[in-house]
């Protein structure tokens, strides 16, 4: 009789250490996924080779203050869309796309990038210390206003990438800052998918196409 209870004791325990392991392993498989990480994206690595050496003159030095944004829309690094054919004035952030720095940030250091090609490119701030400091003449200054970074929609299948930027051109002088001349610069890329990939990409190239038209704008403006 004994054994036989003692059997039956045993049997129970181990259905009951089953099911208790079959009730975890559930439990286990009922856990939230892990967050996805956010894809991270900027404008590429910019120029991996050295140019090559032409015969044209360099440009007169520039400096380039820090890029500003109005309100705080472009002040995080969200890769925002709008829906133009439904509610214009709303801005939307893709859920799993960042850029790696805030747009202005990356806006300034393509403008670095692409400017210093054919001029020396100085901070403000160090290009006043230094020219103070050999008693030459400051460089102008290009202060650049970013107004809109956004991918648009006109339709679910149709949208573009669009910067609208505000370039400033000023001249230190002794009594301060004189306008040299300003221009509104508003460029938009077709976009090849409706997504945050594609609206990186559209972006981009909108972003090197309006630099391009600052740069010829810049060597417009006639010397001091």
């Amino acid at each position: 009789m004994t054994s036989t209870f003692s059997k039956s004791a045993s049997r129970a325990t181990g259905l009951l250490c089953a099911l208790l392991a079959a009730l975890a392993l559930a439990g286990c498989s009922g856990l939230p996924d892990k967050p996805t990480r956010a894809t991270m994206y900027d404008f590429g690595p910019g120029p991996t080779t050295t140019l090559p050496t032409t015969r044209q003159a360099p440009l007169p030095p520039l400096a380039l203050d820090d890029v500003s944004t109005p309100g705080g829309a472009l002040d995080n690094m969200a890769v925002l869309y709008r829906l133009g054919y439904a509610d214009t004035q709303q801005l939307r952030p893709y859920s799993q796309a960042r850029w790696s720095m805030p747009p202005a940030q990356l806006v300034r250091q393509r403008v670095r990038e692409q400017l210093g090609q054919r001029r020396a490119v100085f901070n403000a701030g160090a290009s006043v210390a230094l020219n103070r400091s050999q008693n030459a003449v400051l460089p102008l200054l290009l202060r650049l206003d970013l107004e809109e970074f956004s991918h648009l929609f006109s339709s679910p299948t149709d949208s573009v990438g669009l910067i609208r930027l505000r370039a400033t051109l000023l001249e230190i002088t002794p009594a301060g800052e004189k306008l040299v001349g300003q221009r509104n610069v508003i460029v938009q890329r077709p976009a090849l998918s409706s997504d945050a990939p594609g609206g990186v990409q559209a972006l981009t190239a909108a972003t090197d196409a309006a630099i391009a038209e600052i740069d010829q704008w810049l060597q417009q403006t006639p010397a001091r």
